[in-house]
């Protein structure tokens, strides 16, 4: 097997694990891991050759975009303090932490690497938390919550990382130049992804067709994340703040086809950047076990107990950090989501997996430094990466669900169903309104003015049932079983006339253009 069917390999398990995790009820990334560990223990599977300093600008940046996606402007902005404390505070503790205990007990590692050690396993992966955690049923406010911190928490880990390693390696350090490369980094950042976005939305205008707006949008992020790095500034951060300007301007209530088809191709980036990530991991912890020969018992050791520190560390922050958010949350009322007891702190501080971001950071650690010595502790440094990212994927990944049932934390059905009654309500009003607008200025016929006037109804009832009484409900339900029934036999027509239409695309001087055209035609029709 070479590298490239290693690959369609791992595509393949990347979609395949979506259906079978539904079905086992264990999450998909956690399913890869386990896959590309296996594939790693089998003889004919080669070792993965992919350049560390190419994984982050070929998988963060399409990840990242598609997790924007399901957020907004809005949730980033109420949710500012408790972001700010898990993705700069929380990582800057555990890395101070683990930087101690490493080199306390690993012989021979100097402060420096011990600190790019702690920053690499500090920040909680993005994917692997709003994946695993999102398929679980947990309150909107932590699932909203830990998209935030791990979208944020690379920024500041990898600034800490490049600053330690470059200490290391140049054998000086500058707190002052590390704070100022901070703050260099995220202005940078933040300048280039509001211009790229703003130059993107221009360009979505001109071009105008939904298949060239999203062959855009899926090199945005790839251009975003490359030039803030060229220009030493976050690439994390640029490709945030690009996604989140085009998510805030470019949305199109009319845009229909352009919305739909969208969605389904970021679903789909998503689902196989997502499958190949996590397997690359279980790939990876062949070659990390590999660089221990010969002194396997002290790096597990060592493992085990930096995996202790990153564990405990969070559970430690998390619990008085959420109990402070929950008194200034009650006296100052802000609107902001935050945990609401100790069992969705405890939910919290288990989705703390690492993953794609730590395994490219361990990966890219220097062979030597500047004079030519052999980097300090790489193998150790790489050895225990893997095992923290291994011991919170996989453990803290196959026991979530079991964790999330035990303490029976689930979403706020109530509040989700309170909240789509009151956007039924707002749609019917909004389509009565402008339907009486439209009545003021055009003599609709009486027919045509009680259909609109139905279907007005219609969309709001259609949403939520709820939106009327018992006896308009039962009405309701009568005419959706009338309409069902009607657009079930229409269906089945327009099902007999796309056959008929395909069927003719193999016929003798047809026209296979024309067929599609015709073919679309119906598609749309049908989908309407």
């Amino acid at each position: 097997m070479d590298q490239l069917a290693l690959l369609f390999v791992l595509l393949l398990g990347a979609v395949v694990t979506v259906p079978l995790g539904e079905r086992i009820g264990l999450p998909s990334p956690v399913l890869m891991t386990l896959i590309g560990v296996v594939l790693a223990l089998l003889p004919f599977v080669p070792n993965v050759q992919v350049p560390p300093q190419y994984i982050l600008p070929l998988l963060l940046p399409p990840l990242l975009y598609a997790a924007v996606q399901r957020t907004s402007w809005r949730q980033f902005a109420a949710n500012k303090r408790p972001i700010f404390l898990l993705a700069v505070a929380l990582v800057f503790i555990t890395t101070i932490a683990v930087a101690a205990v490493a080199n306390a007990i690993v012989p021979g590692l100097p402060i420096a690497a011990a600190v790019a050690l702690g920053a690499l396993v500090a920040p909680p992966d993005p994917v692997a938390a709003t994946a695993v955690a999102g398929s679980l049923g947990l309150p909107r406010r932590l699932v909203s919550i830990l998209e935030g911190e791990g979208l944020f928490n690379d920024v500041t880990a990898i600034v800490i990382y490049h600053a330690a390693i470059a200490a290391v390696v140049s054998g000086s350090f500058s707190w002052p130049g590390a704070v100022g490369q901070l703050v260099l980094s995220a202005v940078v950042a933040v300048a280039i992804g509001l211009a790229l976005g703003w130059v993107s939305n221009k360009l979505m205008s001109v071009l105008g067709d939904a298949t060239l707006q999203i062959g855009l949008t899926l090199l945005v992020p790839f251009v975003a994340y490359v030039l803030a790095e060229e220009l030493h500034g976050s690439g994390v951060l640029a490709v945030l703040t690009t996604a989140l300007f085009l998510a805030e301007h470019t949305a199109d209530a009319d845009d229909v086809m352009g919305r739909l088809a969208g969605n389904s191709f970021w679903e789909i980036v998503d689902t196989l950047v997502t499958g190949v990530a996590f397997g690359l991991i279980g790939l990876e912890l062949h070659n990390a076990f590999h660089m221990g020969q010969g002194h396997e018992t002290q790096l597990v050791v060592w493992g085990a107990a930096i995996v202790g520190v990153v564990v405990v560390v969070r559970l430690l922050y998390l619990l008085p950090a959420a109990w402070v958010a929950k008194k200034l949350h009650r006296l100052r009322d802000l609107d902001e989501e935050i945990p609401m007891s100790w069992r969705e702190s405890v939910v919290m501080w288990w989705s703390g997996m690492r993953g794609v971001a730590s395994v490219a950071l361990a990966l890219a650690v220097p062979l030597t430094t500047d004079d030519g010595h052999p980097f300090p502790g790489r193998d150790e440094i790489v050895f225990i990466a893997f095992a923290v990212i291994m011991a919170t994927l996989v453990v803290q990944g196959l026991t979530l669900p079991w964790l999330v049932r035990r303490l029976g934390v689930t979403a706020d059905a109530d509040a989700e169903r309170k909240l789509e009654h009151d956007l039924a309500v707002r749609a019917a009003r909004a389509a009565r309104h402008r339907l009486k607008e439209i009545e003021s200025v055009e003599d609709l016929p009486d027919e045509i003015s009680e259909r609109l006037t139905r279907t007005a109804f219609d969309i709001g009832a259609r949403i939520s049932p709820f939106v009327v009484d018992d006896e308009r409900r039962e009405w309701f339900a009568r005419r959706i079983a009338y309409v069902q029934t009607l657009r079930r036999v229409q269906r089945d027509m327009m099902s007999a006339a796309r056959h008929e239409v395909l069927s003719a695309r193999n016929e003798p001087g047809s026209d296979p253009e024309v067929v599609d055209r015709v073919l679309r035609h119906l598609d749309v029709r049908s989908m309407r």
